[in-house]
């Protein structure tokens, strides 16, 4: 009998100890990076403001390609002031939103930095170079709105990361789900946009939207 109270008095304790404990869930990888950067999560940002305010603005502010690259090849400060934006610190380039329609009359699908060339004048030539993914160069995105700006972040590398951010969003909403196969002689359309190239250069054109079909 002694025994069996040691042994209710300790079912009790126990069942009273574990009344009292918490179960802490296990944060992901992405939870873990976000608390060890003090709460600074670039994809959950870029996320929560695509639709609302990245996809409006490119709307907005983006002009058919072949006028934008008119423009932007005889004054680029008029083809920026009307189309684009800019950093007003350092010496970065305009970055120019357009609406582009065209004939794909190249495609180069083996790389990770996979790109399609666009004939949007009908001349049978590349005007642009789309870039298709998964991996994307540059910031063409995040830099050409107007509503976000550098002095809102740390430091550059959080600026870099958030750059960044945005070519991962559109990778994984848009450009995983295209087509490989057979893209010449397509019709595409985007909305999108691209930095002033160097002279001679296609334009770097990266999509918010794009569709390709016919």
């Amino acid at each position: 009998m002694p025994n069996f109270k040691v042994a209710a008095a300790l079912a009790v304790a126990g069942v009273m100890a574990l009344s009292g404990c918490k179960i802490i869930k296990t944060p992901t990888a992405e939870e873990a990076a976000e608390a060890a950067s003090g709460g600074f999560n670039p994809n959950r940002m870029v996320a929560e403001i695509w639709d609302t305010k990245v996809l409006s603005y490119l709307d907005r502010k983006a002009g058919p390609f072949t006028e934008v690259a008119a423009l932007a090849g005889s004054d680029p400060q008029a083809a920026g002031a009307k189309y684009g934006h800019k950093e007003k610190q350092g010496s970065a380039p305009w970055t120019f939103a357009a609406r582009l329609s065209g004939t794909i009359v190249k495609a180069e699908t083996k790389s990770r930095s996979a790109y399609v060339e666009v004939d949007a004048d009908a001349d049978g030539k590349a005007d642009a170079r789309v870039q298709i993914g998964p991996a994307i160069r540059g910031t063409a995105i995040r830099d050409s709105l107007d509503f976000v700006n550098f002095n809102e972040f740390k430091n550059q590398i959080e600026w870099a990361q958030f750059g960044k951010a945005f070519n991962t969003h559109v990778n994984g909403l848009v450009l995983e789900k295209l087509p490989r196969d057979g893209l010449v002689g397509k019709k595409l359309d985007a909305v999108g946009a691209y930095p002033l190239p160097a002279k001679g250069q296609l334009p770097m054109f990266v999509p918010a939207r794009l569709t390709v079909g016919g």
